[in-house]
């Protein structure tokens, strides 16, 4: 199909999802380019068509870089392989399995990432306040309460790794 026709279908089915689902935000991977300029060019058309549905409903839209959600979510400093994001994801959500293909254990990066650094609106629960590094991955034992079971379950891991 024509870049048009592509854009528009990805823009109609993203509103039926939102739609849908009714989400109260969106989080979405900042775009990153090293050398793909052709596949960061068509990355940022597709964006560009979800980021405007959500604008029209009001939705607000947060930005994440894949260093920021890969540490996040393993705890590596924003160096880790897919692999690594995949099992964590699959651990911190108790998943039997790691999702697949890949970009479905990032997207699921994306949104335990976006959650934590205080982006679950309404949650009253801010991971990134009082945190012990600039990810927002460690809540002040105070919050401990509150926290999601996801979020204990990354709590857990995080203390089997610093052993």
């Amino acid at each position: 199909e024509p870049l048009d026709e592509r854009i528009l279908r990805i823009f109609t089915v993203t509103q039926t999802w939102l739609d849908t689902y009714q989400p109260d935000a969106l989080a979405i991977e900042r775009i990153f380019a090293q050398e793909q300029v052709n596949t960061v060019i068509g990355t940022a058309h597709a964006s560009g068509a979800v980021i405007s549905a959500a604008a029209v409903r009001g939705i607000p839209v947060f930005f994440h870089t894949p260093s920021e959600v890969k540490a996040a979510v393993t705890g590596s400093g924003g160096r880790a392989d897919k692999a690594s994001v995949g099992r964590m994801v699959t651990k911190i959500l108790g998943l039997e399995k790691i999702p697949k293909p890949a970009d479905a254990a990032d997207a699921l990066a994306i949104a335990i990432c976006h959650g934590w650094r205080g982006g679950g609106i309404g949650s009253g629960i801010n991971m990134s306040a009082n945190t012990q590094t600039h990810q927002g991955s460690r809540p002040v034992r105070a919050q401990h309460a509150k926290l999601t079971p996801a979020q204990r379950i990354w709590l857990e891991a995080e203390a089997k790794t610093r052993r």
